[in-house]
C-alpha cells in the first residue's frame, strides 16, 4: 500500500495523520510534558550553542516552547507562520545573523512534525485555508509557498485541499441521501467556509458549490479577553502627567498583547526604562509596575495558558474566573458568559457576514442547506454554535472531531484520489 500522509498544517496547532496497513486512519501523537498530544505546537525557537561557536540550533513544537522558556533572552521564537504565507511583503527574517525564508521556517516545522516517519514515496495531501489570513492575502502566493515548504521538508510534490472540504469529508461519508451541507472549519487564525453537495453513489459524489473564509477564530477571542480583562489591569486606559497634564498610558504597550511572545520583545533596558518612567507619574503606578514584572519574568506564556483556560471554561459554564499568580503579578476576575460574547460580537458578525457571503456564492438560501458540520475548536464556544442553530435550526447542526478532523479527512480524500 502507497504510504499516505494528511497534514493540517495550522496557525496553532498542525496535526498530522495515516492510513494505516488495515486500512484505518489514524492520527500521530506527540510526546510532551503534559502526556501524549494530538496535535503539534505550530512553534519553532532558535537559539546558539553546543558545540562550535555560533552554532545555531533550533527546535519545534512543545521543545521550541520548552527551549524558549529556558532561555528567552538569547533565543528566538517564531509563531503563526502560516499566518504570514500569503503576505507578499513578508519574505525573509534574520535569525541571529541568518537569513530564512519563510519556506524554509516552515519546513523545518514540518520535518519535526513528521520526524522518525517514513515518507519516502509517500502521497501527501496537505490543507489550505479557503482564504489565508491577513490584509491583501495572496491566496495563490500562500499555496505556492506551503508546497515549496513541503517540497524543502522533503516530501516532493503533494496535492492540496482546501481544510473544511478535508474537515466535513468523513461527515458527508455517513449521508445515504443527497444533501447540501455547509462545513465550517474554526482554527487558530482563520475560518472557512464550504458549501458541499453530495450525492452517495454517483461517480462524482462530492461537488464544491463555493468556498470562503475570514480570519477570525480562535486568537481572536482570546484576544477580547486580553483587551478587556488583562490589559486594564496592567494599565491601559490609566493616565500618567506630563507637565501637569493627564496623558493616557501608551496603547502600544499592549498592542498584540495576546501573542504572549511579544512580551520578551519589550525586555529591552529602554522599553522598560520608558515604561518605569511612565509608571512614575501614573494614576495607578501599581499597575504599571505589574506590567514591568510580567515583562521582566517573561510570564506570557503562561498568561496566555490562562486565558485560553477561561475561554474553555467559558463554553462550558455561564461564568469563569480568570486567576492568574507568577512571580508576583497577581490577576483575578470573573468573566461571565454574557460579557464575553459581548465582546466577541464584532468577531461573530464577521462569521455571519462570511456565511452569507457563501450562500449568495453558491446562489441558494439557508433553507435549503441540509446540514451543518461545524469543527475546531472555536466550534465549542456556544455563542458560535447558536449562531448555525438559529439561522439552519438546531437540528441540522453537528460537530466532532475538532481537532483532527482535517487530518483525517485529508488521509481520506487522498485515499479516494488514489482509488480513481
Amino acid at each position: 500500500m502507497t504510504p499516505l500522509i494528511g497534514i493540517d498544517f495550522g496557525t496553532t496547532n498542525s496535526v498530522v495523520a495515516v492510513l494505516g496497513d488495515d486500512g484505518a486512519v489514524r492520527t500521530r501523537r506527540f510526546p510532551s510534558a503534559a502526556g501524549p498530544l494530538d496535535v503539534f505546537r505550530s512553534v519553532l525557537c532558535f537559539w546558539t550553542g553546543g558545540p562550535g561557536a555560533g552554532t545555531l540550533r533550533h527546535a519545534a513544537g512543545p521543545a521550541a516552547i520548552e527551549a524558549y522558556l529556558d532561555d528567552p533572552l538569547d533565543s528566538r521564537l517564531i509563531m503563526s507562520l502560516k499566518t504570514y504565507l500569503a503576505q507578499r511583503s513578508f519574505t525573509r527574517t534574520q535569525v541571529h545573523n541568518r537569513p530564512f525564508t519563510l519556506e524554509q521556517m516552515a519546513a523545518l516545522l514540518l520535518r519535526s512534525a513528521l520526524d522518525g516517519m517514513d515518507c519516502a514515496g509517500a502521497q501527501v495531501v496537505v490543507g489550505r485555508p479557503v482564504r489565508f489570513a491577513g490584509d491583501g492575502a495572496d491566496d495563490a502566493l500562500g499555496e505556492a509557498r506551503l508546497r515549496d515548504a513541503c517540497r524543502l521538508a522533503g516530501l516532493g510534490e503533494v496535492e492540496v485541499a482546501f481544510e473544511p472540504e478535508a474537515a466535513g469529508y468523513r461527515f458527508t461519508r455517513t449521508l445515504i441521501a443527497p444533501a447540501t451541507v455547509l462545513i465550517g472549519d474554526f482554527g487558530g487564525g482563520t475560518s472557512d467556509f464550504s458549501l458541499l453537495r453530495f450525492e452517495p453513489g454517483s461517480t462524482r459524489p462530492i461537488t464544491a458549490l463555493t468556498t470562503t473564509g475570514v480570519g477570525v477564530a480562535g486568537d481572536s477571542f482570546d484576544f477580547r479577553i486580553i483587551d478587556r480583562v488583562v490589559s486594564p489591569r496592567l494599565g491601559k486606559g490609566s493616565t500618567y502627567k506630563v507637565m501637569n497634564n493627564d496623558i493616557p498610558v501608551p496603547a502600544e504597550y499592549y498592542a498584540g498583547f495576546a501573542r504572549w511572545h511579544r512580551l520578551s520583545l519589550m525586555r529591552s533596558p529602554r522599553t522598560l526604562r520608558e515604561i518605569n518612567e511612565v509608571a512614575r507619574t501614573a494614576a495607578e503606578p501599581a499597575k504599571l509596575r505589574q506590567l514591568i514584572r510580567l515583562i521582566e519574568e517573561e510570564l506570557g506564556y503562561q498568561l496566555y495558558q490562562t486565558v485560553s483556560a477561561v475561554k474553555a471554561e467559558l463554553s462550558r459554564a455561564d461564568r469563569a474566573t480568570l486567576r492568574f499568580d507568577g512571580a508576583g503579578v497577581v490577576i483575578e476576575a470573573a468573566i461571565a458568559r454574557e460579557e464575553f460574547e459581548a465582546w466577541i460580537a464584532p468577531d461573530l458578525a464577521q462569521l455571519t457576514s462570511v456565511v452569507d457571503r457563501a450562500l449568495q456564492q453558491a446562489g441558494i438560501t439557508a433553507d435549503v442547506v441540509d446540514r451543518v458540520f461545524l469543527t475546531g475548536g472555536t466550534a465549542f464556544v456556544p455563542a458560535v454554535r447558536r449562531l448555525f442553530e438559529q439561522r439552519f435550526g438546531a437540528e441540522r447542526v453537528s460537530g466532532g472531531g475538532e481537532f483532527v478532523s482535517v487530518a483525517e479527512g485529508l488521509v481520506q480524500i487522498g485515499r479516494d484520489r488514489l482509488m480513481r
